[in-house]
């Protein structure tokens, strides 16, 4: 008799990160983060200088890709991460770069 399968909870992460990133390759940076995580979701510039994300997976691999935010690339300067948790909406089939 096999074990029943497990069901992963499925999350959302809602982050805002600032500082010097934009202009450095930090959506794209983020984009690769999250596909290698098998994230779903997207990111983009804003307006004020931020770059604003939504992504969704499970809790583990959310922490991991808050974690990279948190570094960013090489050319970033990352000051501050603001993320809070939400549930998956389901909405999203891949991470993808937004535009405002």
């Amino acid at each position: 008799m096999s074990a029943p399968p497990t069901t992963e909870t499925r999350e959302r992460l809602i982050a805002e990160v600032c500082g010097n990133v934009q202009a450095v390759g930090f959506r794209y940076f983020t984009r690769q983060a999250a596909r290698r995580l098998g994230l779903v979701g997207w990111v983009r510039n804003d307006p004020e200088g931020t770059v604003s994300i939504a992504a969704e997976g499970s809790r583990d691999r959310l922490e991991q890709f808050l974690e990279a935010l948190g570094e960013g690339p090489a050319a970033a300067e990352v000051e501050e991460v603001d993320a809070r948790w939400e549930p998956a909406t389901g909405r999203f089939k891949t991470f993808s770069v937004e535009y405002y």
